[in-house]
């Protein structure tokens, strides 16, 4: 079992969310806002994006699809996709 999945049972959606974005651009807390967008903070580059992509597939026990790491382009961006088409609740 993952590190992510043994967080996500003990955490809120919102706060595995949030954990993986942290962990994923080594951001702090105050950083997770509407303004936290693909290319905005060094790390999120296309490697970044690949691994946050896996991230929230592990955390949240997902697979998404292909053409859904293109549309998760920004931190309430990434939420919307994930509540509307697998279902998580924030």
């Amino acid at each position: 079992m993952s590190a992510f999945r043994r967080i996500r049972r003990t955490m809120t959606p919102k706060e595995t969310y949030d954990k993986v974005f942290i962990e994923a651009f080594d951001l702090d807390s105050s950083q997770l806002d509407d303004a936290l967008a693909y290319g905005t903070v060094d790390a999120w580059d296309s490697v970044g994006q690949m691994n946050l992509i896996a991230d929230i597939e592990d955390a949240f026990g997902i697979m998404m699809s292909p053409d859904d790491f293109i549309d998760f382009n920004s931190y309430s961006g990434g939420m919307d996709l994930l509540a509307q088409k697998y279902g998580v609740v924030f």
